[in-house]
């Protein structure tokens, strides 16, 4: 037997968070104050925000509708919280459903025009209890290089055989399904309805005619789509018309609902299915009450008449800002074309532009430099660098709400203007229009 005090030879599990190879460059943003992560929030998520003892333009956040600030859903909060308290302290399972569940749950199913739907306390449990359920090995699920990190999770934890394709190329997309004809097991294909980094939409009329050609059943992740794209504002699936070619529908809370959670609709079979062998459902505790209850009545308002104007306006703020930073310089995605045929808001001639607008930078240390000139400019954006986005393409993230008014569009226009000519000056020339 070895002595007591020996010294250990197994190696410390947590030596990887020390000098990793990010660490250099973290120091150094730290340093130079230019970090662009983890700012203190100290208001609601509006149009303009108090962000760190300042007034700014938010720019970064994903409250497309602008429901957070709206009265009718922090009523639908208060009056949960009210009448169930603070918590469920338990699973949907035992003691953890509510009312506010099974109507949100039923008018979600409408909504989406599906059977039946189920709704899970975060939208990364979403995707990670659905795939991670309905995959199994030997399976194959194809998922798009783009697709959000919460369905890669979900492949991994299913241990069923991962295809990947390059974002949004159809003819990679078939190879990877031909492929998988020989994998022996089932197959799903999984993609984003719009990419959230991009903000561009996946091309789901081929994706679906590919899918069923090759016998393959079909999951969109709605995180981004839902409460933006269609005349109801159901998503890519229903901008595109391809609602009843598609399996499974993903969504979140989190948006264009106000609140936080997310659910999967689709067929009752496959909902019944995850309600009693998702181990994302089972094994978590329910979703706070007001959260159910500010989800709910945030619904309910995108699904009354004031809905559609809402859906309108956060489209035209979308074309109005892009639009606006191409006249400067900057480098921004075209508008994109969903074809002569789609009518519905935001479309003008065959094209839209979805609430995410990101503006193409490059090289990552520059996008620092460039959200921190902003920042202190008095506009926040997010920002996206490698690993979240390919090596070289790091870029600012921009997003808009429909309470955005133009006068603060305008506003935060001529600081991206004031911005770019002093940053051009110091540190060099930015990609300009058509880079991206």
């Amino acid at each position: 037997m070895p002595p007591t005090d020996a010294v250990p030879t197994t190696p410390d599990v947590f030596a990887k968070v020390r000098g990793h190879e990010r660490a250099a460059i973290l120091a150094a943003a730290r340093e130079a104050d230019v970090l662009p992560y983890f700012h203190t929030l100290t208001s609601p998520a509006l149009p303009v925000v108090q962000m760190e003892g300042a007034r700014r333009i938010m720019l970064g956040s994903n409250n497309y509708l602008g429901l957070t600030g709206d009265e009718r859903v922090m009523q639908g909060a208060r009056d949960a919280l009210e009448q169930y308290g603070t918590g469920l302290t338990g699973s949907r399972l035992l003691n953890g459903t509510i009312p506010l569940h099974l109507d949100l749950e039923r008018e979600i199913a409408e909504w989406m025009g599906t059977e039946d739907a189920i709704i899970f306390t975060t939208g990364h449990q979403a995707n990670v209890g659905t795939l991670g359920t309905i995959l199994t090995v030997g399976d194959t699920v194809v998922a798009d290089s783009g697709d959000h990190a919460s369905i890669l999770d979900g492949c991994l934890l299913s241990r069923a055989k991962l295809r990947p394709f390059r974002h949004n190329r159809l003819d990679k997309l078939e190879k990877a399904l031909q492929r998988a004809q020989t994998d022996g097991g089932g197959v799903l294909v999984v993609v984003d309805g719009v990419f959230s980094m991009e903000g561009d939409i996946a091309p789901l009329p081929q994706i679906c005619e590919l899918a069923e050609r090759y016998g393959a059943r079909l999951m969109v992740d709605e995180a981004h789509g839902a409460g933006v794209l269609g005349a109801r504002g159901a998503g890519a699936s229903e901008l595109y018309g391809v609602e009843d070619r598609v399996d499974l529908r993903m969504g979140t809370f989190s948006k264009s609902l106000a609140s936080c959670g997310g659910f999967i609709a689709g067929s009752h079979e496959v909902v019944e299915y995850l309600r009693i062998s998702s181990r994302a459902f089972l094994f978590t505790a329910s979703a706070v009450p007001a959260a159910v209850g500010a989800a709910l009545a945030a619904l309910r308002v995108m699904r009354s008449p004031d809905g559609p104007p809402l859906l309108q306006q956060v489209l035209d703020n979308a074309r109005y800002l892009r639009d606006g930073l191409e006249a400067l310089g900057y480098a921004v995605v075209a508008p994109q074309d969903v074809g002569d045929d789609v009518t519905a808001p935001g479309v003008v001639d065959g094209t839209i532009v979805t609430p995410i607008v990101p503006v193409l930078v490059g090289d990552d240390w520059k996008a620092a430099l460039l959200w921190k000139a902003l920042y202190d400019g008095g506009v926040f954006v997010n920002t996206a660098l490698h690993p979240a986005v390919p090596p070289g393409g790091a870029l600012l993230r921009t997003s808009v709400m429909a309470t955005h008014d133009t006068a603060v569009l305008d506003e935060a226009l001529a600081v991206f203007a004031s911005v770019k000519t002093a940053f051009e000056a110091e540190h060099g020339p930015l990609p300009g229009p058509g880079s991206h």
